[in-house]
């Protein structure tokens, strides 16, 4: 998976297509990726105590990261990333702008 955590991503697919944010958690054997503020969905807590109220709690779920791809800030666009080697590093790059990530 070329996306790794903190990177920030421009969604493809789905309700949220066209959002953008950061890369909070990611999953490498289902292949999903979870993004800050995307895919938001509602979940219900019952009250544990007697007296204590319910609650409606809003999350980011997981999706699939082929559905997102890099942001990349010097191009301000969705790229696909590459790599090449400095030395004994192996450097990300923007396939477009050839820029470091």
């Amino acid at each position: 998976m070329k996306i790794k955590k903190g990177d920030k991503v421009i969604i493809n697919a789905g309700k949220d297509n066209g959002k953008t944010g950061k890369v909070i958690q990611i999953f490498p054997q289902s292949g999903k990726i979870v993004v800050e503020g995307v895919n938001i969905i509602k979940k219900h807590i019952k009250a544990r105590k007697e007296g204590q109220k319910g609650q409606k709690i809003e999350l980011s779920s997981p999706f699939d990261a082929s559905n997102a791809s890099f942001f990349c800030e010097h191009c301000q666009k969705g790229v696909k990333v590459g790599y090449k080697t400095e030395g004994d590093k192996k450097v990300r790059i923007c396939k477009k702008c050839k820029e470091d990530i």
